[in-house]
């Protein structure tokens, strides 16, 4: 059976310092785990013959696909505010899928084996962290945030060794591009100007192609990244997501999220809230994910500075005021969001107060994020501090009042919350159940019933009610990067 492999390699015709050529390092008994029949359907691909022991062999890196020209990608990045030189330690990109619509996506093995940046690492990744990102990708893109998906994780049959032996696999991702932050950061310190050249022009070829003719396409390109950001991240803040290592090497060009390592959705609602076992002061908390989106796209700005104008001052003149709209940008399209969680179709002054109050009432109560919104749009009152306070009280009448003010009905301003407030997010502890379940016991029905669930967030169905339970208390959760 043909796979469906229509590859290209646009990436390898940027100098050679960009990327160097490897390819995956064979595994032993490759096995499949679980496969994304929707992604392979969007990207053209036969999934009965990708399913197959010569689809599977491609899928862990044994079997090059026709086309394929395996390179594993150079970039650097600021992690945790310390700029190191990185690249692909454990990926290699096979080519570059051109679909039957002529879109194109990168098709990257995750955990294919050691490259030239594995920096003394194993270039493996081990089964539980795959199919985390296998899941929060796909929930993700289930709630209308730009994103990698996964087309399938299979796994090899080779343990893995971190703190424990752990079982191996590799996880195949599917991205607009994998062009960071870090990949310019990378090509304006250690090549040349017109090398940063080269790779910009590469970036607005494939993602901003509208801008080519721009006579200022440098600034117009930071521009356009910043806008895609400021989009992506308070997107992120209106579902409670907390990606958890916000470095400029995972932040990408083409504004979709990436890299889910120690990512996880909030439960009580606190803008303090941190996750990652690795962020220890916070950096990456989910209040100070739009700060730290501004201080990234910064980054990224002052690799563009020599393309922008030869004078310098100028340069900096320019990409400070690009810079100065991302706050603008974000808050604009969060308060949008905000308000449509509300029900609140047009604008008043006001309404900043009105969702700081309640937003501060969640804090002060411990409420749960997702559940309270999906409480105020079915109005559905449980037994709760935050709702039995006499503050909530108050708050409401305001908020009734507010909603008289507008001209839509009160039936129009339901449907947009129930369009605007998910039912479900992949809760910590289902993603723990899921994970245990298929690394422990060989059972991804587990997964595959949460998967099934989160693929509708805005279905507001019976069958999602389980899901949308808190956990109990049992102390603070965890995530960690699984490298």
């Amino acid at each position: 059976m043909q796979t469906g492999w229509n590859l290209d390699n646009s990436y390898s015709s940027l100098p050679k310092s960009f990327f160097s050529s490897i390819k995956p390092t064979p595994v032993k008994a490759p096995r499949l785990a679980i496969f994304n029949d929707s992604v392979a359907e969007m990207l053209g691909l036969n999934a009965n013959a990708l399913k197959s022991d010569d689809g599977i062999a491609e899928l862990a890196g044994n079997k090059s696909p026709e086309g394929s020209f395996p390179i594993a990608q150079a970039y650097a990045g600021h992690q945790f505010g310390n700029f190191t030189m990185l690249g692909d330690g454990r990926a290699v990109l096979i080519g570059e899928q051109i679909t039957p619509t002529g879109e194109r996506f990168d098709i990257q093995l995750k955990g294919s084996g050691p490259t030239p940046y594995s920096r003394r690492g194993d270039g493996r990744a081990a089964l539980g962290p795959m199919l985390r990102e296998y899941i929060i990708s796909e929930a993700m893109h289930s709630l209308g945030i730009p994103t990698t998906r996964s087309l399938a994780v299979v796994t090899t049959g080779e343990p893995v060794f971190r703190e424990s032996a752990l079982p191996g696999a590799i996880l195949t991702r599917v991205a607009a591009s994998h062009l960071r932050f870090g990949t310019f950061q990378y090509a304006a310190n250690f090549g040349t100007v017109e090398e940063v050249r080269t790779l910009a022009d590469y970036a607005i070829d494939r993602h901003y192609p509208h801008i080519e003719s721009d006579e200022r396409r440098y600034v117009t390109l930071l521009q356009e990244v910043i806008k895609r950001q400021a989009i992506l991240i308070a997107k992120w803040q209106l579902v409670g997501f907390i990606h958890g290592v916000m470095n400029t090497d995972n932040m990408t060009i083409s504004g979709e999220s990436i890299d889910y390592g120690p990512c996880a959705f909030m439960d009580e609602y606190d803008p303090g809230t941190v996750f990652s076992s690795i962020d220890r002061q916070g950096r990456y908390a989910y209040g100070n994910q739009p700060y730290i989106g501004g201080w990234n796209l910064a980054r990224f700005a002052e690799t563009l500075l020599p393309l922008m104008h030869e004078n310098q001052e100028q340069a900096i003149e320019m990409a400070q005021e690009a810079i100065s709209e991302f706050n603008r940008l974000y808050h604009t399209h969060w308060f949008k969001g905000m308000r449509a969680k509300l029900g609140i179709f047009n604008e008043e002054e006001q309404d900043e107060a009105l969702i700081d109050t309640l937003l501060s009432m969640m804090n002060e109560h411990g409420a749960d994020y997702t559940n309270t919104f999906r409480a105020l749009t079915f109005d559905t009152r449980e037994e709760s501090d935050l709702f039995n306070s006499a503050e909530f009280a108050q708050w409401e009448e305001l908020w009734q009042a507010r909603l008289e003010r507008q001209e839509e009905s009160k039936a129009s301003s339901a449907a947009l919350m129930q369009n605007s407030n998910p039912a479900v997010i992949p809760r910590n502890h289902r993603v723990e159940e899921a994970l245990e379940a298929a690394v422990e016991l060989e059972d991804y029905s587990v997964m595959e019933r949460l998967l099934e669930v989160i693929s509708k967030p805005y279905e507001h169905s019976e069958k999602q009610a389980e899901y949308c339970t808190v956990p109990s208390s049992d102390g603070p959760y965890q995530t960690f990067c699984g490298t």
